[in-house]
């Protein structure tokens, strides 16, 4: 994950709208935390390779020894994420862990949130981040998610736009134009793939 002076223009633009103030201060989100993108053996690995995320992760978080380990602490959350998961067809209990902060104090104050990493300072990352139940960045985050909705619907309406123009030239260098927007336009379309543009 890159260093805050050097964020993309979407998480930089992300984060400016982003409204702290909705925080609860509940402690929920670093009390029981989860990885879908990476299992814990992949995230151990990649912080051999030196990545930045997993480095940061692994300094922070560290795993329960168990699902039911991680219920017993919070079961609203770990059956929410397991909800949202089973929805999209992506829950594989052999391939979850759950974690928690090693930095979360009983206050739910961070003993180092001066020096907390760029992972925690995203936190909500995106629109599509499972919060936990009763989270001060529900609403807020439905709406990120519809509007990212709006803007992949608007870049399939543009492709098929494209389209009808393709049939209608024949010119080589309007050709290479179009095939280079639609390009472009596939490339929103796939960032939300794993949440399902294809189907918006």
């Amino acid at each position: 994950m890159p260093i805050i002076n050097n964020m993309s223009s979407y998480e930089e633009n992300y984060l400016k709208k982003r409204p702290q103030s909705l925080c609860k201060m509940c402690g929920k989100c670093c009390r029981v935390v989860t990885n879908t993108k990476y299992t814990y053996e992949e995230i151990k690995k990649l912080a051999r390779e030196g990545n930045e995320f997993a480095l940061d992760f692994l300094k922070i978080f560290e795993p329960y020894p168990s699902i039911e380990a991680a219920r017993e602490v919070d079961a609203g959350i770990v059956d929410n994420i397991k909800k949202y998961l089973e929805m999209d067809g992506n829950y594989h209990e052999e391939k979850m862990t759950f974690y928690k902060c090693k930095y979360l104090l009983d206050n739910n104050m961070c003993s180092i949130y001066e020096e907390r990493p760029t992972l925690c300072i995203h936190c909500p990352s995106s629109g599509w981040v499972v919060v936990p139940p009763g989270c001060g960045f529900e609403a807020w985050l439905f709406l990120q998610r519809e509007e990212d909705k709006q803007k992949v619907r608007r870049a399939k309406e543009e492709y098929l736009e494209l389209q009808l123009l393709k049939r209608k030239t024949k010119d080589a260098a309007i050709l290479e134009k179009i095939t280079s927007v639609e390009k472009k336009i596939q490339h929103t379309i796939d960032i939300f793939k794993a949440y399902g543009s294809d189907n918006w």
